[in-house]
């Protein structure tokens, strides 16, 4: 009988230990058992684009009826700060990283190997090394990607001046999104007999100096670049004093002062990207083969403000095409 009960007890504590082991677990599959989620927010740097990618990715996950608690950090443009971010979201019991920009999506990738990561803001994930292919990412990780329309965007030089000659492209030299970017940007440049002169920067506040020397160019352009666009009132104020036409990457830097883009909705981005979330945070979708998605509908943004400092006349074939008008 003591043999009969002993082997009863055994049983039954085998039996509640591969129920423990069934029950437990991390990632989505356990918060989505104590009904709440626990996700980590990595930011290179504070700009308005990425702030709305922020803003859309919450929002999205709103809408989905999912709960979450959000650990927002922002490596203020720092990549040591932004590996340090990593490392931390690593060792946490988080469900999902989400990656704002390619600085933050580089260094969350490098550290976390289990727990699912999204990216947003991120011009080129494949140059970038954050996947395999953009149809399947493979590994943990996957998003959207911010890669702008280029060549029509550097093709506004002309429309707004048929005369121009010159462009000045200023952008970050750490920033592998950007020199992605700028190679386009050329290229498009020759293809409209414009001849390019770039500045690099390698930090914030090196940006007004680097403006100052393209105060002869015709027209300047800047790309989807965090650097930059983090200290875009610098490079606002050296077009309005010298006339100049800036062209943007994105809407949220027209409505800051640029004049005009052909660019992206970075909230709509956010927004996308807290889509993908919701599908793998309830459904168990597996971001190794979640496709990076793109957005479809680039908007023609114009600053008629800027454009009555700059004393610069919009053609109205623009203006008749634009999707939203600033004024």
């Amino acid at each position: 009988m003591n043999k009969l009960r002993i082997l009863a007890v055994l049983v039954a504590t085998g039996t509640l230990a591969l129920t423990a082991c069934g029950g437990s677990g991390s990632g989505s599959s356990a918060s989505g058992n104590k009904g709440k989620y626990s996700i980590g927010i990595t930011q290179i740097v504070s700009h308005s684009s990425l702030d709305a990618s922020v803003t859309g990715f919450k929002a999205a996950l709103d809408e989905a009826g999912i709960k979450a608690d959000y650990d927002e950090q922002n490596a203020q443009g720092d990549q040591a700060t932004a590996s340090s971010i990593a490392s931390k979201f690593a060792s946490s019991d988080l469900d999902l990283v989400f990656a704002v920009a390619t600085p933050a999506a580089q260094a969350a990738a490098q550290a976390i190997s289990t727990t699912p990561i999204l990216f947003t803001a991120v011009t080129d994930p494949t140059a970038a090394g954050l996947v395999d292919s953009m149809e399947n990412p493979g590994g943990n990780i996957s998003g959207t990607t911010d890669m702008n329309p280029v060549a029509e965007q550097i093709a506004l030089v002309k429309e707004l001046s048929p005369s121009a000659k010159k462009i000045g492209v200023l952008y970050s030299s750490g920033e592998v999104n950007s020199e992605v970017q700028v190679k386009l940007a050329e290229q498009a440049a020759t293809a409209e007999g414009l001849e390019v002169v770039t500045k690099t920067v390698t930090a914030t506040s090196e940006v007004l100096q680097a403006a100052q020397t393209l105060e002869n160019v015709d027209a300047i352009y800047v790309p989807t670049d965090n650097t930059v666009v983090s200290a875009l009132d610098s490079v606002i104020r050296v077009a309005e004093s010298n006339h100049i036409p800036l062209v943007a990457g994105e809407t949220d830097s027209v409505t800051k002062g640029a004049l005009i883009t052909y660019g992206l909705d970075y909230e709509e981005l956010g927004r996308q990207t807290g889509r993908m979330a919701v599908d793998i945070l309830r459904n168990g979708a597996d971001p190794a083969t979640m496709a990076v998605q793109t957005q479809q509908d680039p908007k023609l943004v114009i600053n008629l403000t800027t454009a009555k400092a700059l004393g610069i006349e919009v053609p109205q074939d623009l203006l008749n095409q634009a999707d939203e008008i600033i004024e």
